[in-house]
């Protein structure tokens, strides 16, 4: 029996942990938090806001086997992270096990290292309040604002939305970049680029150093220059340096793993966490750059023997942010000693990491860098070309490249060939071309990662979450933009003679980038008028120090969340009561056929145009935006363009044939099936041949690929990935399989083992009622239509077994979900003739009640 239980995190850490410790410790994980706030209802007291924490029904065994691990302990280690939400699962864990402070201790550790750990056991703590304290003011603030604002949206906006403190911030940004891009207006100059040759047909690619506004100058000038001597000017000789970036913290790896290795933010912190927790870096989660004695002796060690004395520079960074915690490290390697590691993709990281703080210890790289001016007197702006060569290669020789992460690629620096001042020079082509200014870039993750860290919002723990949430709510996404074309002119001079041509140019275009989605700026437009302070930029950071003073112990948890409820409630209850409802409307003109307003609009099922009133006699009429169009931006011309679909075409093997838009993009119906027009086709440009294409293909796509007891099966690619269909049953190709060439014993294997899953997923079910008792997960539960309810305990308080619910009546399971859900089995109303009406009175009544 292990006299000492240690508590971590993760399994993967467990394991690491374990093979430094000797047989007197048994490591064990939590599997992160144990008891969180409850799934349904807020789970706080608003009165003294107490948090109400239960744990969780996926967590009850494991917690029922730390309990019986603790019984046979004489002391408990509790090693979760050492960040706030660590420490509060420390403190969980210390609550719910029933730990006395003299049979518990907490342990913190940068990195999973032997060092580090049998360090941190020889200097253990207790549980710091602080930051518990601190974790529970963000948990406990967020849910309120989540809870209180989501049901003003549901009411105002539309069902099923939801607001948070960050992830509204988060969106906003990425709305008002948007706003700005289209209220951008490009402005046209000419930009002049010259190639020169030397007497030893050496060429010189220069730059003009003044843009000019109208064509006339540029070509002006052109005409002036074809007569011109070139001469060299000057030529300007100075030394220069670059230095290393410091080493790496959460936001700047998310950044730079977006930029070099097209990595977007959730993966770099799983495959970070995964390095962390087989004990190849320090930890992930942190906002300071600073270096630990030991790991700048380690990098001095490795740099001296890798490359020489002369390239090391042993130093410390400092972190600019006020809110950094010096106390803790940069991500680092734990070891230098180790340059590369096994798995592939976990290695690009690791890469990434150990040359970057490699290079934060390393000399600087020395340079000199080259300006030539070329012109002539006459000339009223001249030439320069610029040129580096490195003398001293210093921390470049880590990153084995010669630019850094923050050259300008398009600076066209490079090495010149040697001239002298005076040196006459011929011009081999000077080409004048049409520049437009571009707006702002549209955020990309990395993008995303540094504004908000420049802002002071959310914290290295909650970048990656944010950008998950704003995603998977479909407030903003990373559809693909279509470029636009306009026209250039480009002007040429070569020998004498001056060519003219108008050439196009694409712009506009976009991939990989944060775009809002009509909710997403409707919710955004709502929230912005009606709640200004919550989604400002400086409440939020505020919000953010608020929580570092409390993990300082400067200010009260509940003294804070008292402050900050006593202005946002009232808020929350003028908005419910008096903001108008929120559609996106915009009034795009007037329909000429019926003389009816046609208005562009968020509806039950998103973005729609509609012609007609709701109060007119006649009933409106509806049409789907298609994919890329957005209801800011839609022509009236191209909203009237979406009433003409559907259309019919002609019968295609005796069904009929017609086309149209709906939820899921424009299709060609033929018969009952539904077939996706391929993605950027207009549907209006369909004729009847490309139709019977398009069916043609899908007939092909959808011809059967094997049998399975004399019944065909077909194949495809769904949400979820390849599939095979076999009657009714559609079932999931694993990666194992080669989806392209699968094998009848492959197929029979797949259906096989459906079958058999699908013989034992009821216990019992009754399809009129639309109620089964199902196997799960997690053991039986009941299936009520899509909801999901518990099965209680027997009266004796023990669980039902298998056998045990096949003989349980109709009647008693529908007393089981009626126990859960009061409404479960009621009749749903018909809508009230006058809805507004209806409003109205409910309004008057609550505020007599408030009054009273």
């Amino acid at each position: 029996m292990s006299k000492n239980l240690v508590i971590v995190e993760s399994p993967a850490k467990a394991k690491t942990i374990q093979k430094y410790l000797g047989k007197d410790f048994e490591v064990k994980s939590s599997f992160g938090h144990i008891r969180d706030l409850p799934k349904k209802g807020m789970g706080i007291d608003l009165a003294t806001f107490s948090p109400d924490y239960e744990v969780s029904a996926d967590k009850k065994k494991l917690v029922t086997e730390l309990k019986a691990a603790v019984k046979k302990a004489e002391m408990v280690w509790l090693a979760s992270d050492e960040d706030r939400e660590g420490e509060a699962i420390a403190w969980h864990l210390a609550d719910e096990l029933k730990l006395k402070p003299e049979n518990r201790k907490r342990i913190v550790f940068h990195e999973i290292t032997k060092n580090a750990i049998l360090k941190a056991i020889e200097n253990p703590r207790d549980i710091d309040q602080n930051l518990v304290n601190a974790q529970q003011a963000r948990r406990v603030l967020d849910r309120i604002v989540g809870f209180e604002m989501s049901p003003v949206l549901w009411k105002k906006v539309k069902p099923g939305l939801s607001a948070g403190r960050v992830q509204s911030v988060a969106v906003r940004l990425i709305v008002e970049r948007e706003k700005e891009i289209r209220e951008f207006v490009p402005k046209a100059s000419f930009k002049l680029d010259g190639i020169f040759l030397n007497n030893t047909e050496q060429e010189i690619a220069a730059k003009l150093k003044k843009d000019f506004e109208k064509e006339e100058e540029a070509e002006k000038f052109l005409e002036k220059a074809k007569t011109t001597e070139f001469k060299v000017l000057n030529v300007e000789t100075r030394p220069g340096t670059r230095s290393a970036s410091a080493p790496f913290t959460t936001s700047t790896l998310q950044q730079e793993a977006s930029s070099r290795l097209g990595y977007n933010v959730t993966n770099t912190m799983r495959l970070a966490q995964r390095l962390y927790e087989e004990g190849y870096i320090t930890y992930m989660r942190t906002d300071s750059v600073n270096l630990s004695q030991e790991a700048i002796e380690g990098a001095k060690k490795q740099i001296t023997s890798e490359y020489g004395a002369e390239y090391s520079s042993p130093r410390n960074y400092t972190t600019k942010s006020a809110s950094a915690q010096e106390a803790h490290e940069a991500i680092r390697p734990t070891d230098f000693a180790v340059k590369s590691i096994g798995d592939a993709q976990l290695n690009r990281l690791y890469q990434l990491i150990y040359r970057r703080t490699l290079a934060s210890q390393m000399a600087n790289a020395k340079i000199e860098k080259t300006v030539i001016e070329i012109g002539n007197a006459s000339l009223p702006q001249h030439f320069e070309a610029q040129g580096e060569v490195i003398i001293f290669d210093g921390f470049l020789k880590a990153y084995g490249i010669v630019k850094t992460e923050d050259d300008d690629e398009d600076n066209n620096e490079k090495l010149l060939p040697k001239v002298k001042v005076g040196e006459i020079l011929s011009y081999k082509k000077i080409t004048a071309s049409e520049k437009f200014t571009r707006p702002s870039a549209r955020y990309t993750e990395a993008g995303l990662v540094k504004k908000l860290e420049e802002l002071g919002i959310g914290r290295p723990s909650t970048y990656a979450p944010t950008i998950q949430t704003i995603q998977n709510r479909e407030y903003v996404d990373k559809r693909e933009l279509e470029s636009q074309t306009r026209e250039v002119i480009k002007m040429s001079l070569t020998k004498d003679k001056i060519k003219k041509e108008v050439l196009e140019e694409k712009f506009g275009g976009d991939k990989n980038k944060f775009v809002p989605t009509d909710i997403g700026e409707v919710v955004n437009d709502f929230l912005t008028d009606n709640f200004k302070e919550i989604l400002d930029y400086g409440f939020t950071a505020r919000v953010e120090e608020s929580f570092d003073e409390i993990a300082n112990g400067d200010q009260k948890w509940k003294e804070m969340m008292t402050n900050f409820y006593s202005k946002f409630h009232p808020r929350i209850e003028d908005v419910e009561e008096n903001a108008d409802r929120a559609t996106g409307d915009r009034l795009l003109g007037v329909d000429p056929k019926t003389g009816k307003n046609v208005h562009a609009r968020i509806g039950r099922f998103g973005a729609m145009i509609q012609i007609g009133e709701t109060e007119d006699e006649e009933k409106p009429i509806f049409a789907s935006l298609m994919a890329g169009q957005n209801i800011a931006t839609i022509s009236l011309a191209e909203a009237l363009e979406l009433f003409k679909l559907p259309f019919e075409l002609n019968e295609f093997e005796g069904q009929p044939v017609s086309v149209g838009v709906g939820r899921f993009g424009p299709y060609v119906k033929w018969g009952e099936t539904f077939i996706s027009i391929p993605k950027g086709e207009d549907p209006l440009s369909v004729s009847q041949a490309r139709a019977e294409e398009i069916i043609g293909e899908k007939k092909k796509a959808d011809a059967p690929i094997a049998s399975y007891k004399g019944e065909p099966v077909t194949k495809g690619s769904g949400r979820f990935g390849p599939f095979i269909k076999y009657k009714d049953l559609f079932i999931n190709v694993p990666k194992r399989y080669n989806f392209e060439n699968l094998s009848q014993s492959d197929i029979d294997e797949l259906i096989d083992a459906k079958l058999e899953k699908e013989a034992n997923r009821y216990i019992q079910q009754w399809e009129k009622e639309k109620i089964s008792i199902e196997n799960g997960r997690w053991g039986p539960f009941v299936k009520f239509g899509k909801a999901m309810f518990k099965i209680p305990k027997k009266k004796d308080e023990t669980k039902y077994e298998a056998e045990e619910l096949k003989e349980v009546s109709l009647d008693e399971v529908k007393k089981w979900i009626t126990d859960q859900d009061k409404n479960a089995f009621a009749e749903k109303k018909k809508p009230a003739a006058k809805k507004t009406a209806a409003k109205k009175t409910t309004a008057v009544k609550k505020t007599a009640a408030k009054k009273k």
